[in-house]
This record gives structure tokens, sequence and C-alpha cells, in this order.
């Protein structure tokens, strides 16, 4: 009698990148993915438009919900082949997302956008 061996599960990627740690103030543009803990309840967010005052993101989310407060958002759409939350926030005040992270859109230049990533304190 052989003992059959199951394979050992893939660990989840860690994030990288400056943002994989939780905090981060990060100059996008279109295309470009910021890396988040998962602890803040989001996947990578990709950048979809930047222009005007404002940047549109998608998301994918991890769990059953999400919650946005600071820009608009919500709607679910799909993001990296799954459920996701698209974001659209303009220049001003912090943006809170799922009670765990706050993003703010510092500065619109051009083509490209100042973002700023930290855990809600």
């Amino acid at each position: 009698m052989s003992a059959s061996r199951s394979p050992t599960p893939s660990p989840s990627p860690t994030p990288t990148g400056p943002c994989a740690d939780g905090s981060c103030e990060v100059t996008v543009g279109v295309g470009d993915v910021v890396e988040v803990p998962a602890s803040y309840g989001l996947g990578p967010i990709e950048v979809t438009a930047v222009g005007g005052d404002d940047v549109e993101m998608v998301a994918p989310v991890h769990g059953s919900g999400y919650s946005i407060a600071g820009c608009s958002g919500g709607g679910s759409v799909t993001s990296q082949g799954g459920g996701g939350v698209r974001l659209r926030c303009g220049v001003g005040p912090a943006a809170t997302l799922n009670d765990a992270m706050r993003l703010t859109v510092v500065e619109v230049r051009g083509e490209a956008a100042v973002l700023r990533v930290a855990p809600v304190s």
C-alpha cells in the first residue's frame, strides 16, 4: 500500500511594490497597478483613467462586500477574472475603503497622478 501525497497548497503571493506594506505615496498613470495588503480587503488597484482632477481605478474585492466613503464608486465590475469595485476619486480629502485603508489623490499632473495609501488610524 503506497501513501498518496496531496499537493501542498501554494501560498498566496505577497504584495510587492512601494505600497505593499500598506503605506506609500506613488505616482501612477493609466495601466499602473498598486499592490496593497490583503488586510485592506482589496487586491491590486489598477488605474484605468487619469484626467481633470480625477483618477479612476478598479480592484478585486476580497470577501463578501466592501465599503467606500469619500469617493464615488461601487457597482460590481470584473477585475482580474473575479468580482471587483470601480472607484473614481478626486483630488482632496482621503477616501476610506473597507474601514481599513485611506486613499488620497494628492494631485493630478496631466496623465499622471500622485496617490497616497495609508492604514486607517
